[in-house]
């Protein structure tokens, strides 16, 4: 598991890019307060998931407006329709760990 850093820096809304890997994966807080791991590059226009606009537990791509799920990846209109990878995330004693192969 990857160390990303402590809850209480994240907030809702929030969100933190792991550029150390291949692609890039976004920490987002969404709004019920759950953290998620996701690829950070929108399958489309690949724009940066930490420059969007989070709603929910979904975030929505700054460029094109496409609105991807947190949870699954999986966006919930066009133009994007491929969904992005999802990592399982941990919060153990209010530190945040995401599973990433490296």
């Amino acid at each position: 598991m990857f160390h990303v850093g402590k809850l209480e820096d994240l907030d809702i809304g929030e969100a933190i890019k792991l550029d150390q890997f291949n692609p890039p994966i976004a920490i987002i807080r969404g709004e019920s307060g759950e953290v998620y791991a996701i690829d950070d590059t929108c399958t489309h226009a690949k724009a940066s998931f930490c420059d969007g606009f989070v709603e929910g537990d979904t975030v929505e791509c700054p460029l094109h407006m496409s609105v991807f799920c947190l949870k699954t990846g999986v966006p919930d209109n066009p133009p994007a329709i491929k969904a992005v990878n999802v990592y399982d995330v941990e919060i153990r004693d209010g530190e945040i760990y995401v599973e990433v192969d490296r």
